[in-house]
């Protein structure tokens, strides 16, 4: 068993705590791969923002558990020896069994998610119930799910939101003992968030539920997934040199800022990221058809991702100067 705090991570408690008393949300980035992680780092340290390195099912696949344990111990090394550490969570992101939030909990992840939204709601609160019960003896703490998000994101895929009923929220936090509860208010995943057409305005989110939620469980901490603005300048960029995303709309940023001053502690953004990435790398090759070496399309993948970590913490999330 390998405990997150012996890799110099922390969990969230402190950190929404904090958030929630000063009307910000921390921001929970996803990484795959070393260029999205040495941004995160670099991009929250520049601007002094608490930050939640995610990796969701797909990602510890993909880059293998036992270096991303690495990857986490190496960055929190960087983090500790800087001028002015900040505090990190390592996260999974909708894991979807019991023995996948184990897993992660014994190799070193400060935070899990278990998303039982697509079960049946007793089936839910039963299988939250059994990771917080493990997660808990270890001081990890846990995230839970109410309502569904449309899209597609990794191996998460759904056709159709259903929105959080708050009539079930104090009934599901009480029976659960989760420490954040992830609801849908109108968000999705992916970078296809919203059909609208050419003129129309994105459909706002349900603040009204939001209200409703906070009423019912005052002063606790609630998640904004799927929760990518979608930022135009770089769907351009992909679209001019060879992409096809027609279409792509995400979350207004100003709704994003207005959900930070909120209950909302915690915002996830990972569509943003990938779309970064993917415009900066097809315009590097685009630019130098001779170019095969990654260090030279990367790099530059990496600075415009740091640009935009940076942006996103001062001016949407405003968890900048907070760690």
């Amino acid at each position: 068993m390998i405990s997150y705090k012996d890799l110099g991570l922390v969990n969230t408690r402190k950190m929404f705590s904090k958030a929630m008393k000063e009307g910000y949300a921390v921001p929970a980035y996803n990484f795959n791969n070393l260029e999205q992680l040495q941004a995160i780092i670099s991009a929250c340290l520049e601007s002094r923002s608490p930050v939640i390195l995610q990796i969701s099912k797909g990602a510890r696949k993909y880059a293998n558990q036992t270096l991303l344990r690495y990857m986490a111990e190496g960055a929190m090394n960087i983090v500790n020896a800087s001028e002015h550490p900040i505090p990190v969570a390592l996260h999974l992101d909708h894991g979807d069994t019991y023995e996948l939030c184990v897993s992660c909990i014994e190799t070193g992840f400060s935070s899990v998610m278990i998303d039982g939204s697509a079960h049946p709601y007793d089936e839910n609160v039963e299988l939250t119930k059994k990771v917080v019960n493990y997660a808990h003896k270890y001081d990890v703490t846990v995230e839970g799910e109410l309502g569904v998000l449309a899209g597609i994101e990794d191996e998460v895929s759904h056709e159709a939101s259903h929105y959080t009923n708050p009539d079930d929220v104090e009934d599901f936090v009480k029976r659960t003992g989760v420490d954040s509860l992830a609801i849908s208010i109108g968000t999705s995943h992916g970078a296809y968030k919203f059909k609208v057409k050419p003129g129309e305005s994105v459909p706002p989110l349900r603040f009204d539920i939001l209200e409703e939620i906070e009423k019912r469980i005052p002063g606790f901490t609630i998640v904004l997934h799927g929760a990518s603005s979608v930022l135009k300048e770089y769907v351009d960029i992909i679209n001019k040199y060879g992409g096809k995303m027609e279409g792509a709309v995400g979350i207004p940023e100003d709704q994003l800022r207005h959900a930070a001053k909120s209950a909302v502690c915690k915002t996830n953004i990972d569509s943003d990221g990938r779309l970064v990435v993917t415009a900066l790398v097809r315009k590097m090759l685009h630019d130098d058809p001779s170019n095969f070496d990654p260090r030279k399309y990367l790099g530059p993948a990496r600075e415009e991702l740091i640009k935009m970590i940076v942006h996103k913490n001062k001016e949407v999330l405003g968890s900048a100067g907070r760690a």
